[in-house]
């Protein structure tokens, strides 16, 4: 059973229903006015944050990408959203999802609080640029989230070197957020969080990839995936309070 006050909710939240509730939801600002993506990270007017770093996670023979290979095995994990760190941040959306609109439901964790807010997967990439073999996909933020902004995730092997990096960038301002609780907390950690998060990421895809690519997790019975597939709920969930914005 949940409880739920104002946006504050109690006990386990119907994931099911509140990420279905996200198709009607748009992204929450215009992409018109976020930092054009040639520009080195920093601040930047109109409070964007802006971020750019990339990971060595493997080495490959030059030329295409190897069948079975670190490419091949980044992509796999990325397009599952395996790299999440589940003490961070964790997603759940439709198994029967395709990857570009694709809609899923995130639970921010934080110092015992839980957050849910919603993205959807705006663009895929697969192509060769330069001496590049790239293929990535990014989300954006949508009405209800914490912040505003749009986050690229890209598998790239030099096709020259072999090197395979990846390769996390995006940009980020806070939402209008309605609860002066959460908006000082936000306003205090928020910043830390999003780079937390950003260094996690690339060290839980190395990682996975050093270790292999294991198979797709099985399917909930409610038709959804978790991911990572290493997440879990525990006991404590049911009790530690969160919060789900109805709107924008």
């Amino acid at each position: 059973m949940t409880m739920r006050k104002r946006g504050l909710v109690f006990g386990l939240v119907d994931e099911a229903a509140v990420l279905d509730g996200l198709t009607t939801r748009a992204v929450n600002y215009d992409p018109a006015e976020a930092p054009p993506a040639d520009r080195a990270p920093g601040v930047h007017g109109g409070r964007w944050h802006e971020d750019s770093a990339a990971v060595l996670i493997g080495r490959e023979p030059p030329g295409d990408p190897v069948p079975g290979g670190p490419w091949q095995r980044a992509r796999a994990l990325a397009t599952r959203y395996e790299f999440a760190d589940p003490g961070i941040l964790r997603a759940v959306y439709r198994a029967d999802a395709a990857l570009p609109g694709r809609n899923m439901l995130m639970e921010g964790r934080f110092a015992g609080l839980r957050f849910y807010f919603g993205v959807r997967v705006t663009q895929v990439t697969d192509e060769t640029r330069g001496h590049e073999r790239v293929w990535g996909w990014c989300y954006q933020t949508l009405q209800g989230h914490l912040e505003q902004g749009r986050i690229d995730f890209e598998v790239i092997k030099n096709l020259a070197t072999g090197q395979v990096a990846f390769r996390v960038a995006g940009y980020a301002r806070p939402a209008r957020l309605p609860s002066p609780v959460v908006r000082l907390g936000f306003r205090l950690f928020g910043r830390w969080m999003q780079q937390r998060y950003y260094r996690a990421v690339r060290r839980q895809l190395y990682d996975l990839v050093l270790a292999g690519s294991p198979p797709p997790p099985p399917g909930r019975p409610d038709g959804l995936v978790t991911a990572p597939a290493t997440a879990r709920a525990n006991r404590w969930d049911r009790f530690a309070p969160g919060w789900l914005y109805p709107g924008p």
